[in-house]
């Protein structure tokens, strides 16, 4: 049976062979550490879940919802935005809240493509980011991850040869999956790009308050005329470790905002209200929590970087988000990214993600997530480095990706 149009147009859901794999091996009564997905594993903090609980008892509450988010919520992001960042948003025409960021950028691509559209997206990059364009109808360029002079000479090259001219430059700082951080002076050269060529910026900024060193990561609308091209999107997920919550934020400019309005309007009813209420709760209640959960994600980076590295592994030291970005150990490079990852899971009872998940240009990589504790994480790395002692042995079973047999 043929596909539909549009889910002709995506690539295999690489993730899914490896948690087929995992599944079954757990089914065989096999103890797999999960780092594949980014899924925190700490618990919601309690004001949050104590706020809900109370508000789901009023039966009013259970009604339709308002789909741009209560007002409440919008103020709240409003305060978060002008304490973290120092920038100033109107909660009724700069603010909508969504179902998490990545249904803000599934939404703000049916919003603004028309068929044939060029979009400029990071390689590698979290799925949606192109995805999310390309389901509505628009053509893909890739761009670099990294925030460099590769970056800007890039976005040149695709100014001068896109037919049409790209309409959006997709910006994820700290990036997931590689982890890369942008400073403000970058984030200058883009919107000064942007602005030249009327193109407008969508960033990803769901990893904002998940950063170790002291320099907290900037927003892009902290650029002077950032907002006359640029939406950015937000989610708690990760800074409240609320993920299964749903709940995220698109803020920036009027134009964008009010046209993913629109389309939400006529697809949902927002998040279930006490959800949008514990959320607001959440944005103007104390930031220990956020600290806690900063320490906790940094004290699992160093266990990850100094443990498997003394099993043979080097892994470079993230500066931010819950994720190391680890080149694959060169005797097992030319498997790829599925290939070795299966094999991890396989010998080493270790599943991580497969860097071509992320974009062709990640195949040399496997996404390594902080989400188990500290103690499962030595545990990976004793039994990452059983298997890489005894890894030569155990290649013969693998079959790489293309190969035949």
């Amino acid at each position: 049976m043929e596909d539909f149009h549009k889910t002709k147009r995506l690539p295999p859901y690489v993730f899914e062979q490896v948690n087929r794999l995992k599944a079954k091996a757990r089914a065989a009564g096999a103890d797999i550490i999960d780092l594949g997905m980014g899924n925190p594993d700490l618990p919601t903090p309690r004001h949050i879940v104590d706020k809900l609980t109370e508000v789901v008892q009023d039966p009013r509450s259970h009604r339709y919802s308002a789909s741009k988010g209560i007002q409440g919520l919008r103020r709240a992001q409003v305060g978060y935005y002008e304490r973290r960042f120092g920038v100033k948003l109107d909660p009724e025409t700069q603010v909508v809240a969504t179902l998490g960021s990545k249904e803000g950028f599934a939404n703000m691509a049916q919003a603004i493509t028309a068929p044939g559209d060029v979009i400029l997206s990071p390689n590698p990059s979290y799925p949606i980011h192109a995805f999310g364009f390309l389901m509505a109808g628009a053509s893909i360029r890739a761009i670099p991850a990294e925030p460099g002079p590769d970056f800007f000479l890039a976005l040149e090259r695709a100014v001068i040869h896109s037919v049409p001219k790209p309409i959006a430059i997709i910006l994820c700082y700290p990036a997931n999956p590689t982890a890369y951080c942008a400073d403000l002076d970058f984030y200058k050269e883009v919107v000064a790009f942007a602005r030249k060529h009327s193109i407008f910026i969508l960033s990803d900024l769901a990893y904002s308050e998940i950063y170790f060193g002291d320099t907290p990561p900037p927003s892009v609308l902290q650029v002077p005329g950032a907002i006359s091209v640029t939406a950015e999107f937000t989610s708690l997920s990760k800074t409240f470790s609320m993920p299964g919550w749903r709940m995220g934020f698109a803020v920036g400019n009027e134009r964008l905002i009010g046209a993913l309005a629109r389309v939400k309007s006529y697809l949902d009813y927002g998040a279930f209200t006490p959800i949008q209420v514990a959320a607001t709760s959440a944005l103007n209640g104390p930031d220990d929590c956020i600290l806690e959960t900063r320490a906790v994600y940094k004290n699992r980076r160093d266990v990850v970087v100094e443990s498997f590295g003394r099993a043979g592994w080097p892994i470079p030291a993230p500066e931010a988000s819950m994720f190391c970005w680890a080149p694959i150990p060169e005797r097992y490079r030319a498997l790829g990214s599925l290939e070795f990852s299966k094999l991890l899971l396989e010998k080493a009872n270790v599943a991580v993600a497969p860097g071509i998940g992320f974009g062709e240009h990640g195949d040399d990589f496997v996404r390594i997530g902080l989400v188990e504790n500290e103690q499962r994480l030595r545990q990976a790395a004793r039994n990452i480095r059983r298997f890489l002692e005894t890894g030569h042995e155990t290649l013969h079973n693998v079959v790489p990706l293309g190969a035949s047999g």
